[in-house]
């Protein structure tokens, strides 16, 4: 098996640290005595380990609290986890979760002492532990608990490579390892190919896949799992129904109850909960409100829950009058509305430009003792007034403080965000990173860039912690303003400073060079950014493409097209159109136009954007005789106009015929979408060119 080679090829372990669990005892306690038992007494291997602590006079039985007790105590990891190993094996003695969890430490250090399950076998053995199948079952468990999933696929192949057969519980765990990852297939396989699967290997695959919203394999499982004799307990039933629900898929979720209803097991709250939201995510509500008058019928009592789910069903679909019916139904059956709920008719309310009304509920609020949280707010900043919300009894909480900071800035109150920065300081809040950004937006928002620089200056003066946002805010303030002399000045104070900066960062520079028209500092930029090893995005690559487009530099265009085309990043369909019209501009250079034929034959550019430069081969007056053959056999590799039985023939066909054969041939034609797309003289010409070939 070779699965944790091609996942893990560098061996790389994570692990996850715990804190060890450590237990207190006194002179008297039974732990004592087994502690000293097992220290007072240098073992040099297991057997003697075991005897010192079963001798007769020993008047020490083991439980969890003083095996954890020891563990904490034990010399080494290693005799650690051979004590582990020797007391899983005494008669009615098992493992609880916390002597578990201590041991995902001592053995993630082994891991990383020994390297391989092999490593850490081999080390046991030679204190005297004997290897048996329960010594892999147990690094497999405290492995799984522990996260480390690379080695549980270590542990498995060691224990087949020793000649053990894995039981059910080995194979659920290696199952849901896979699972978890994604590898929904070898997953499967491992339940397939276990020789007797128990309730437990169908749960863990059905709770895996439904995290994965894969209703097919969903569907599969169950039929398999009944058909074993096993079903899905209340609980799995209703992770699959919110599954199905959440896909739109409301006849087989219908089906799903009916199989649990034909099984025995009650509808719940919220399996009615989950239908009811589920009708209403699909717009039918009317529906949805049946299915609670039936929910009613049967005894079952909806919660605010169901009626949430209802209420904004109702709103999504400008039922609004239907909505408040099923409030007052709610109120008048005795269930009492929540913060949950105002929130849903404020954010719905406000949506539907019903402004009065949302703050009507707003209203409400105060009288029913609710406090407005974020979600409140965030509904109500696109309506309300600055003024309005700073009335409120805003949550003393930084985190609301700079939300609300950061949606003054974008809802367009820049003067508003800078008063309310003020009010944060007068609350004494510290502020973080986040406020920061927030009032440093809001400064530059107001033109009032010079307090903006004064501010960040005397940021950067007083906090060493800041991370490239901060910088990045300031910077693309100042280039959006057109204020690029200054905006380059402190970027490169940040990089002389060695403060830290991101690729969104020297983007930003990098754009207020282009658009200062200082295309050659930019590349300089562009090149030391990469030098630094961090990697250009695409909208660095587009931005350094339009200071090239603009000063008609195709060499330099060449070469950041080629490292485009090396990194895999596409062009959008403006930029490619920009390129295009350069290059037929430039009567007589091909190349620029090969490597745009070169990343459409990789998928880098848009279609639309090759029709417009197919139109153009053929009508500019360019030799380019050679890019025209390329850039024809690209396009009929990738679109199906040539009536052939499959993409293999076509792609068969274009590598066999030329070109030009390929396009005088009765098979050929130029497709209508095409045409349409292009002005009549164009069309004409490419027509004419179809019938006369190359």
């Amino acid at each position: 098996m070779l699965w944790k080679h091609v996942l893990f090829p560098n061996s790389s372990l994570h692990f996850i640290n715990f804190k060890s669990l450590r237990a207190l005892s006194t002179l008297s306690s039974p732990s004592f005595k087994l502690i000293q038992e097992t220290q007072n007494h240098k073992f040099h291997n297991t057997r003697e380990f075991g005897e010192q602590v079963s001798r007769p006079n020993s008047r020490v039985s083991l439980s969890p609290h003083t095996v954890l007790s020891a563990l904490g105590n034990c010399s080494s990891d290693l005799v650690a986890l051979s004590f582990f190993i020797w007391c899983a094996r005494q008669p009615n003695y098992f493992h609880d979760r916390r002597s578990i969890d201590h041991m995902v430490n001592v053995v993630s250090t082994l891991a990383q002492k020994f390297v391989s399950t092999n490593g850490i076998v081999r080390e046991l053995e030679s204190i005297g532990c004997v290897t048996k199948p329960q010594t892999f079952l147990l690094l497999l468990r405290i492995f799984w608990v522990g996260g480390m999933y690379n080695m549980v696929l270590d542990v498995f192949e060691e224990m087949i490579r020793f000649g053990y057969a894995p039981n059910t519980f080995a194979c659920n765990v290696v199952m849901d390892v896979w699972l978890r990852i994604g590898l929904v297939g070898i997953g499967l396989s491992v339940l397939r190919d276990t020789s007797a699967p128990n309730f437990l290997s169908f749960n863990i695959a059905l709770c895996n896949l439904c995290k994965l919203n894969d209703l097919f394999n969903v569907k599969m499982v169950m039929r398999d799992m009944l058909a074993k004799g096993y079903h899905p307990n209340a609980e799995t039933f209703v992770m699959i129904l919110n599954c199905f629900c959440k896909k739109g898929r409301i006849a087989e979720a219908f089906q799903v109850v009916g199989l649990m209803i034909s099984l025995g097991i009650r509808v719940s709250v919220l399996v009615w909960s989950i239908l009811i939201d589920g009708l209403c995510r699909n717009r039918r509500p009317i529906m949805a409100n049946h299915l609670l008058e039936k929910m009613i019928d049967t005894g079952c009592t909806p919660n605010v829950v169901v009626y949430t789910s209802l209420v904004k069903g109702f709103m999504k679909s400008q039922m609004v009058d239907d909505a408040l019916r099923i409030i007052d139904q709610m109120e008048s059956r005795g269930c009492q509305i929540d913060l949950v709920l105002c929130n849903v008719l404020i954010d719905c309310l406000a949506k539907l430009g019903r402004y009065d009304e949302a703050l009507g509920v707003l209203f409400e609020m105060r009288k029913w003792n609710f406090k407005p949280d974020i979600y409140t707010f965030s509904s109500l900043i696109s309506t309300l007034s600055p003024k309005v919300i700073n009335s409120f009894d805003i949550p003393k909480d930084l985190v609301v403080h700079n939300s609300l900071l950061n949606y003054f800035c974008k809802a367009g109150f820049p003067t508003d965000a800078v008063k309310f920065y003020d009010r944060i300081l007068s609350h004494g809040f510290i502020p973080d990173k986040f406020t920061y950004a927030g009032v440093l937006t809001a400064l530059c928002g107001a033109n009032r860039f010079d307090e903006a620089v004064k501010v960040y200056r005397g940021v950067v003066m007083n906090h060493f912690n800041l991370d490239a946002h901060v910088h990045t805010v300031i910077i693309g303030g100042l280039v959006k303003a057109g204020k690029y002399h200054t905006a380059i000045h402190l970027f490169r104070e940040a990089v002389r400073k060695a403060y830290p900066l991101d690729v969104v960062s020297y983007t930003i520079a990098i754009q207020g060079l282009v658009r200062s028209k200082r295309v050659k500092e930019a590349f300089t930029l562009y090149n030391q950014m990469k030098e630094l090893g961090i990697a250009p995005n695409r909208h660095t690559c587009h931005i350094m493409i339009s200071g090239f487009v603009k000063d008609r530099n195709l060499d330099m265009l060449k070469q950041i097209l080629q490292q485009m085309l090396d990194a895999g990043i596409d062009l959008d369909f403006v930029t490619c159109i920009k390129i295009a019209n350069l290059i037929f501009k430039a009567k007589g250079y091909h190349p620029v136009l090969n490597l745009l034929i070169e990343m459409w034959d990789s998928q880098l550019i848009p279609i639309k954007a090759m029709y417009v430069l197919l139109a153009k081969v053929f009508t500019s007056g360019v030799e380019a005789v050679d890019a025209r053959h390329r850039l024809l056999g690209g396009y009929l590799r990738n679109n199906s106009f040539v009536e052939t039985s499959s993409s293999d023939d076509l792609s068969d066909m274009v590598a066999s015929y030329d070109i030009s054969t390929l396009l005088s041939s009765r098979q050929s034609r130029i497709p209508e979408v095409f045409l349409k797309k292009l002005e009549p003289v164009q069309s004409k010409k490419i027509q004419n060119f179809f019938q006369l070939g190359l």
